[in-house]
């Protein structure tokens, strides 16, 4: 059986809304319905208008936190009541969870798929050595009791995939489906001399200071858009890199649509949706020498240590005073971008959501005793 009526999480302060809206675009052309649930601060109105102007979409906001803005584990407890409430009410026949902590305390009467599209644990595996801090020991135990309690769990990269694993043993149900996003428009007036990079600046995995600095030799201004304070008092200050701040969707694709270069200087990324917008849009792209970018971008990037801003500064000029190169890592980029379409996105969902339904199923079906 397909389920044609999904509750999914999302929230609005991230990547996954982004993700949650152009995946429920794409199912709901396969005529899926979709109710969903915002979890942590509400949707502005843009964001509000942008969601209701889906078909097939209803949209809920939860007075629930989000589990990485939490310190005490008790604040997620009464989440699973809300949820369950909330998929009776809206008769739904499957479950999207887009983190494996949501799925702590659900009833067992749905299908059950939980998404990592990132996790603190893995985030730390990258980011440092030795031992995460005892304090976060809820946090993997809880996101393994979620992964436990799912029918299947999706990553959307099989680097992330692997990550996983190592950070918390085998997970039954593991499948990786790549993310997606709509295309970017073109600009009609062709690229213009910047190079552009989005991303939320005051997390240090996204490596915003080396990028700052590079911008200091960098011979064409290097636009950096995006928060520079967190949610926990974490801070960049950015000192030759034009900063606009937070850009509302639309005017990040505008950037991207009129930028020549892209960047992304990661250092921890499950998959990378912005750099799949620019590609979209023809922008060169240069990127930092991770797991995640060499599976997805292979050939369609040019591959830099982001931990080294002179090494990047070099490999941005390179790109400035060759044209050619340019324009060949452009359209390269946007070949590569192609094949991680909504419609193939969409076909792993799906494909997702009848295994979770099967072994739903078949983990609810007693077992038969045998008769002699």
């Amino acid at each position: 059986m397909t389920a044609r009526r999904i509750l999914m999480t999302a929230d609005a302060v991230g990547g996954v809304w982004q993700y949650c809206l152009d995946a429920a675009r794409a199912l709901s052309a396969s005529g899926v319905e979709i109710v969903l649930a915002v979890l942590g601060p509400a949707p502005d109105a843009a964001q509000r208008a942008e969601a209701m102007a889906l078909r097939n979409l209803s949209l809920v906001h939860l007075d629930a936190p989000l589990d990485w803005l939490v310190e005490d584990e008790a604040e997620l407890d009464p989440l699973a009541r809300q949820l369950d409430g909330l998929a009776g009410r809206t008769g739904v026949d499957l479950i999207h969870l887009n983190a494996p902590s949501q799925v702590v305390g659900l009833g067992q009467s749905r299908p059950v798929v939980a998404v990592s599209h990132s996790c603190v644990i893995t985030w730390w595996r990258a980011m440092r050595d030795g031992p995460w801090p005892a304090e976060w020991d809820w946090k993997h135990r809880r996101n393994r009791a979620g992964f436990n309690a799912a029918d299947v769990v999706l990553a959307p990269s099989r680097s992330h995939a692997e990550a996983l694993k190592a950070a918390y043993g085998e997970i039954a149900g593991l499948r990786v489906v790549h993310n997606a996003v709509r295309p970017a428009p073109e600009s009609s007036s062709g690229k213009e001399p910047f190079a552009f990079a989005a991303g939320r600046w005051w997390d240090e995995s996204k490596n915003g200071h080396s990028l700052d600095a590079a911008a200091a030799d960098c011979a064409w201004p290097v636009v950096m858009a995006g928060n520079t304070e967190g949610p926990n008092g974490q801070a960049l200050d950015l000192r030759h890199a034009e900063a606009p701040g937070v850009l509302s969707s639309d005017a990040v694709r505008e950037m991207m649509a009129r930028a020549a270069i892209f960047v992304s200087p990661s250092l921890y990324e499950p998959f990378g949706l912005a750099l799949l917008e620019a590609a979209h849009a023809k922008c060169a792209l240069v990127v930092s020498d991770i797991a995640i970018f060499r599976e997805v971008w292979a050939d369609a990037a040019l591959f830099v240590d982001a931990r080294d801003a002179g090494a990047m500064a070099k490999a941005l000029n390179r790109l400035i005073a060759d044209p050619g190169e340019r324009q060949r890592l452009g359209e390269k980029a946007a070949e590569r971008a192609a094949a991680f379409s909504l419609e193939r996105q969409c076909r792993g969902l799906l494909d997702a959501y009848r295994a979770a339904t099967q072994r739903h199923e078949q983990r609810a079906r007693p077992a038969v005793a045998l008769v002699e």
